[in-house]
C-alpha cells in the first residue's frame, strides 16, 4: 500500500526544516569555502595540507581504513581525491542551500556525513566532535529527504513555474514535491531505528559511550614500535602514531636502548633528534615524522621506518628500545 503525503502537509514540512536545510548545507559548503577560497589547502606541499588532515583519520577508521591507507600512501591519488571530495562538498552544500535538487543532495549528504563518521568519529579533544557531527548529518540528510524543500527554495520555483521536468516521477524523488513512499510508516520507523542504532554502536565502539568506561583516543599521544631489526650494527624500527591530539604532534624528546638490567647503553637527546638525518627516516604516509626546532616531530596517523646507527655498542638479549615523549609518556619494545 503506498502512502502519500499531501503538497500541503509536504509544503509545512518543507518550511519546517529550512533552518536545518540552510545549516547543514553551509556545513557542507564552508568546507570547500574554507578549504580553496579563504586558504588553499589542497596543495601538497604547502603547511594546513587537507590530504594531512585525512591522514590523521586512519588509525582508528571504522570500516573505510583500507580506503585512507590507500590514499595515505599514494599522493597522486590522495590529492585528486581530495580535489573530488571538495567539489561534492560543494555542490552538495551549494544545492541544499539554495534547495535544488534537494532530495538527491540529502543522499549526498547522508553519505558525507558517512563518511565523516566512520573515517573520524574518534577525534575530538574535548568533546565527540566527528562522531556528532557524522550522527547528525546522517539523521539529518534521511529528514531532508523526507520533506525535501518547498518555500524559499529553487525546487519550489520550478514547481510553481510549472516546468515539464517537475511532472516526472524522478523529480519527487530526486527534488521536492509530494512523496509517495510504499508504506510510508514502516519505512520512516526502519530507518530512524537503523540510524539510531548507529549512532548507539558508533558512540560505543568510539568512545565506551553506552556502557563501561568511556575512553577518549584524542587526549593522550600514543606511538606503537614495531619491525625492530638490528643488522650490520644499524638498529631498524617502525613508529606508527595511532592516537592523541590531531592538531598536535607527539614530540619524541629522547630514544634510549637499555640491556638486559635496564641500564642505559646508548641516548640519544633531544637535540640530536632535532637533527635527525632526513635519510635515516622513511615514511610511508602523507604525514611524515620529521625533526622540528626542539625534537622529533610524530604526527598522528604518521608512519615511518627510522634507523639509527649502533657501531658504538652491540646489541644482546633482552635489550630494550625506550622512547620518551614530551609530555612524559614512554613507550617500549623488545629488541629480538
Amino acid at each position: 500500500m503506498k502512502q502519500h503525503i499531501d503538497s500541503s502537509a509536504n509544503n509545512i514540512a518543507g518550511l519546517f526544516t529550512l533552518s536545518l536545510r540552510w545549516v547543514i548545507g553551509w556545513t557542507y559548503f564552508s568546507a570547500f569555502w574554507r578549504r580553496l577560497i579563504l586558504e588553499n589547502k589542497l596543495i601538497p606541499e604547502e603547511a594546513g595540507y587537507i590530504g594531512e588532515k585525512f591522514n590523521h583519520f586512519l588509525p582508528n577508521a571504522l570500516g573505510i581504513k583500507p580506503i585512507i591507507e590507500y590514499l595515505v600512501s599514494n599522493p597522486e591519488a590522495l590529492q585528486t581525491s581530495m580535489v573530488i571530495f571538495t567539489i561534492i562538498e560543494a555542490i552538495v552544500g551549494l544545492f541544499i542551500i539554495l534547495g535544488l535538487f534537494t532530495r538527491l543532495m540529502s543522499i549526498g549528504v547522508f553519505s558525507l556525513a558517512m563518511g565523516i563518521l566512520l573515517g573520524s568519529g574518534w577525534l575530538g579533544t574535548t568533546c565527540l566532535d566527528e562522531w556528532q557531527i557524522g550522527v547528525l548529518g546522517i539523521a539529518g540528510g534521511f529528514t531532508l529527504f523526507l520533506t525535501g524543500s518547498s518555500f524559499y527554495s529553487l525546487d519550489n520555483y520550478l514547481i510553481k513555474n510549472n516546468l515539464s521536468l517537475t511532472h516526472k516521477k524522478w523529480f519527487i524523488f530526486l527534488g521536492s514535491g509530494s512523496l509517495t513512499i510504499k508504506n510510508l510508516k514502516p519505512f520512516v520507523l526502519v530507518i530512524s531505528i537503523l540510524i539510531f542504532g548507529l549512532t548507539l554502536f558508533t558512540n560505543q565502539y568510539f568512545h565506551g559511550g553506552v556502557y563501561g568506561k568511556l575512553h577518549n583516543k584524542s587526549v593522550k599521544p600514543i606511538v606503537k614500535i614495531s619491525n625492530i631489526q638490528y643488522k650490520n650494527s644499524q638498529l631498524t624500527f617502525q613508529l606508527f602514531r595511532v592516537e592523541g591530539a590531531d592538531v598536535y604532534g607527539s614530540f619524541l624528546i629522547c630514544i634510549e636502548i637499555l640491556n638486559e638490567n635496564n641500564e642505559v647503553v646508548k641516548f640519544i637527546n633531544q637535540n640530536e633528534l632535532a637533527n635527525f638525518p632526513k635519510e635515516k627516516i622513511h615514511n610511508h604516509y602523507v604525514a611524515k615524522i620529521k625533526s622540528g626546532k626542539h625534537s622529533l616531530i610524530i604526527p598522528l596517523g604518521a608512519k615511518a621506518d627510522l634507523t639509527i646507527d649502533l657501531r658504538d655498542i652491540k646489541i644482546r638479549e633482552n635489550y630494550k628500545l625506550k622512547l620518551t615523549d614530551i609530555s612524559g609518556a614512554e613507550w617500549t619494545s623488545d629488541i629480538k
